[in-house]
C-alpha cells in the first residue's frame, strides 16, 4: 500500500468561485463553532487559506479576461 495524502476536495478539484465561496463559508462556519480539536482548527485555516488564494487567482484572471476583451474593441 502506497502512502497517500487525505485528499481535500477543496483545494485538488476546480471548483467555481460561487462553489469555492460556499465552502469557503462552510469552513468558517465549523471555526466559528469552536467545538473542534486544535488540530482540526488548523486543518480548516490551511484549507480555508487555500480556498481564499484560489478565490484571488480565479478573480484575477476574470479581470485579465475583462482587460483584454476590453482592449480588443478599442482603436489605436
Amino acid at each position: 500500500m502506497s502512502p497517500r495524502k487525505k485528499a481535500e476536495p477543496a483545494a485538488e478539484q476546480e471548483l467555481s468561485i460561487e462553489e469555492t465561496f460556499a465552502r469557503l463559508e462552510e469552513v468558517l462556519k465549523q471555526m466559528e463553532e469552536g467545538e473542534c480539536s486544535l488540530e482540526d482548527s488548523f486543518r480548516y485555516y490551511e484549507e480555508g487559506m487555500k480556498l481564499v488564494k484560489s478565490c484571488h487567482d480565479k478573480i484575477d484572471r476574470v479581470e485579465k479576461q475583462i482587460q483584454v476583451l476590453g482592449g480588443e474593441g478599442e482603436e489605436r
